[in-house]
């Protein structure tokens, strides 16, 4: 499975905040398409822990982990401060490889981090092996087809980095001007697939509007074209959600 091209390497992403509507919503589609199994929950990019807590009634233990140390140390803070600091483990790793014991995860998430790895098969041969067979990974990407760059881009002459339609733009041009790589949702389960997991379900997570920094527009995109959590219409949608099922070593691929 190889890589796509780029001219250079992808930017580090920005936590999700508690007060980000997208957050919620990747926790309920997720819940929704795969119920938690109890047990072992990896958080692959957990960024500071908005979305880990999020989990934090559904599984026994929770490795939580990220490249960054600041942001575990926020993670800490508030597992101690809610009462949780027994169950959720905040792991510092080097973006290559999992200090996880193989075939030892139930479920794992990653969301909104694949864009952002130097090497998207190197993550997501660590996610197969750390993954038990018949484990599940729910995981998410930016949308190729969202009307505007999630991440922004950094353009010649533009000071605005979130210009409409870039991301729609062949791949030799978007890749080098990108902050973060973007997925059809054929690409992304075709990676996942590729790297040993049975895609059961994919879905489109509707645009969150949380940009939107005018408070009753935002209230009332989200009351009406952005209300569901999901979408059949790429269009109006920032992600692309896909849960697979980790097949056994040489089990048949499907999906």
């Amino acid at each position: 499975m190889a890589n796509r091209s780029a001219s250079r390497r992808p930017a580090p992403g920005k936590p999700a905040e508690d007060t980000d509507l997208i957050v919620h919503r990747r926790f309920r589609a997720a819940k929704d398409l795969a119920p938690p199994t109890g047990g072992v929950l990896l958080d692959l990019g957990c960024g500071n822990g908005a979305q880990t807590m999020l989990f934090a009634g559904e599984f026994s233990i929770i490795v939580a982990a990220d490249i960054i140390e600041e942001h575990l140390r926020v993670l800490r803070e508030r597992t101690k401060r809610d009462g949780v600091a027994d169950r959720i483990v905040p792991l510092l790793y080097d973006g290559h490889h999992l200090p996880v014991a193989t075939g030892s995860v139930d479920y794992a998430i990653s969301f909104e981090v694949l864009e952002h790895v130097e090497d998207e098969s190197r993550t997501l041969s660590e996610l197969a092996r750390v993954v038990k067979a018949g484990g599940v990974l729910v995981m998410t990407v930016p949308n190729r087809w969202w009307f505007f760059e999630t991440h922004g881009a950094d353009l010649p002459f533009l000071p605005w980095n979130r210009v409409p339609f870039f991301g729609w733009l062949p791949r030799r041009i978007h890749d080098r001007y990108a902050r973060a790589r973007n997925y059809s949702r054929s690409e992304l389960v075709s990676k996942v697939s590729s790297a040993g997991f049975n895609v059961s379900k994919t879905v489109y997570v509707t645009a969150p509007m949380d940009v939107v920094s005018l408070a009753p527009l935002r209230a009332a995109l989200r009351k009406t074209i952005f209300g569901d959590d999901t979408t059949a219409v790429p269009l109006l949608s920032t992600s692309i959600m896909v849960v697979g099922r980790r097949r056994p070593s040489g089990g048949p691929k499907r999906g």
